[in-house]
């Protein structure tokens, strides 16, 4: 969605939004202490609930107006019933935790679904409240924030050997999801910005460090 500011969302319920969507962050914190089959017994289910209630919002008239009495404040306007039938982010990130845990090797999705939490919220919040100069779909100001947190990320989640190769790896591949997040590309940001991120890490480590052990972190629990 586009950052610039817009009459569309106040600015009060992104803060909401955010706020909520910040909490994610205890995804890949937790994991990081867990195995992937202990992570995936326990985002699976909370997934499929989230999937199934998004499911009943949309194709059930009582729940959806109930849903929308409740939290329709907090959906943005394409993800409301007469927008068309399209799921809650809330649904997204749990799938794309749940698929990247199962995808990913732990080092890669730490990194790429923790920049997609704390970055995308810095440039929604950044990007709506200062947003004012166009940059691709986005807007500089918010596209920058997302950036500079994404490093941020990268300079204190895990590596395998930290080694400098994995910090600039990083870097190359925040860089990737920024201008992901940036693009008006239609698949959801919480899809496109950490699947970009981790396929950029996953072919740079294969490139620059052939010889490294991908799944050393995984097999610390």
């Amino acid at each position: 969605m586009n950052d610039l500011p817009s009459v569309e969302h106040s600015y009060g319920a992104e803060l909401v939004r955010k706020g909520i969507h910040l909490c994610s962050v205890s995804i890949p914190v937790i994991y990081y202490f867990i195995s992937r089959s202990t992570a995936l017994s326990i985002l699976v289910p909370l997934t499929l609930l989230f999937l199934l209630s998004d499911v009943a919002r949309l194709f059930h008239e009582s729940t959806g107006r109930l849903y929308d009495r409740f939290f329709g404040f907090l959906l943005r306007s394409h993800e409301k019933n007469n927008r068309g039938r399209q799921l809650t982010g809330a649904t997204y990130v749990l799938l794309s935790a749940t698929i990247g845990v199962w995808l990913f090797p732990k080092v890669i999705f730490i990194t790429a679904f923790a920049i997609l939490i704390v970055s995308d919220t810095a440039a929604a919040l950044i990007g709506r409240r200062w947003g004012k100069h166009p940059f691709l779909a986005k807007s500089v100001e918010g596209t920058t924030a997302f950036f500079v947190t994404a490093l941020i990320v990268v300079a204190v989640a895990p590596k395998i050997d930290y080694l400098a190769t994995e910090y600039l790896i990083g870097t190359v591949a925040a860089l990737a999801g920024t201008l992901v997040e940036a693009s008006p590309i239609r698949i959801d940001d919480n899809v496109s910005i950490p699947f970009s991120i981790g396929g950029v890490m996953w072919l740079l480590y294969a490139v620059f460090l052939p010889a490294i052990n991908m799944f050393a972190l995984d097999a610390l629990v």
